[in-house]
């Protein structure tokens, strides 16, 4: 049963039990069709339906990048987005490569039914979204479909170990073209381990790797997220360096030497060792 209640924007907060928590489409203040999607209290998503080309958070707007350099401007892309939340990027790539074909996995069914009923997608949109686990989701798109598969997938606020592991980034790889890009939000605090033995793994199935995030994430300073890219191709780091130094909250990239030595040797996981990533402290969302 759907809950209402006045948000601090001034219009109504839409209260719903998803399979995940408790979720909250909660207005903008500055933007009367922007609403942020929080899973018991906890952000996941931004969706402006006016400009769905907006991104407020972060790793979002990093992603995006990586989205708008997957290809020439305006060339249309084959995505495939592991865990769908308020299908921000979806609508992203959709908003700023029109005819896209896009496929969305999301476990989270009733999720996925208030998203679409509350923050509706434009017709005209290529974008199908199916149920389900992530991984088994891959598991259905076609060899060397994809031109960029983003892997944006959390259940407790934390990534579920067999979405981090050597044989799931294989999969990644062969559902990309040879020319494809591979990016994932990767959430981790000090001392970085989860995020440097996930260097570590996606560098098994792709020679091309840089990083992006705040710095003060990067020096394990603070809990926060990461956007690894991987790819068989040279990836435009000059670009996504210039875009991450040029973005409201600064970001860093790394890659080369300075990400080997980063990832400071950490080893590979494949399933029998993967774990979750490690869950955020309370504090994160105060």
């Amino acid at each position: 049963m759907a809950k209402s209640r006045r948000g601090r924007g001034g219009g109504e907060s839409v209260v719903e039990t998803v399979a995940g928590g408790v979720a909250e489409l909660r207005p903008d203040r500055d933007r009367p069709r922007a609403r942020t999607l929080l899973i018991d209290g906890a952000p996941q998503s931004y969706v402006d339906l006016d400009d769905p080309a907006y991104l407020d958070f972060s790793y979002q707007r990093r992603l995006g990048h990586v989205a708008d350099l997957a290809a020439p401007p305006g060339r249309p892309l084959q995505a495939v987005h592991l865990g769908g939340g308020a299908l921000t990027l979806a609508r992203y790539v959709a908003a700023t490569r029109p005819r896209s074909t896009q496929q969305v996995v999301e476990i989270d069914t009733p999720l996925v039914q208030l998203v679409r009923r509350e923050l509706p997608l434009e017709s005209g949109w290529r974008i199908r979204v199916r149920g389900g686990d992530a991984r088994e989701g891959l598991a259905k798109v076609p060899d060397g479909w994809a031109d960029l598969i983003i892997a944006d997938v959390f259940g407790g606020a934390r990534t579920p170990a067999h979405l981090t592991s050597t044989e799931f980034v294989a999969d990644v790889r062969r559902a990309l073209r040879p020319d494809g890009c591979y990016a994932a939000n990767i959430a981790d605090g000090p001392p970085l381990r989860f995020l440097r033995g996930q260097i570590a793994t996606v560098r098994t199935a792709f020679p091309e790797l840089c990083l992006t995030a705040d710095p003060a994430v990067l020096r394990g300073k603070r809990f926060g997220n990461a956007v690894l890219v991987a790819a068989d191709r040279p990836l435009p780091v000059a670009e996504l360096t210039r875009r991450a130094a040029s973005d409201p909250q600064t970001g860093r990239v790394e890659h080369g030497r300075a990400l080997l030595d980063f990832t400071g040797g950490a080893a590979p996981v494949t399933d029998a060792t993967a774990v979750a990533s490690p869950a955020p402290p309370p504090e994160v969302f105060d």
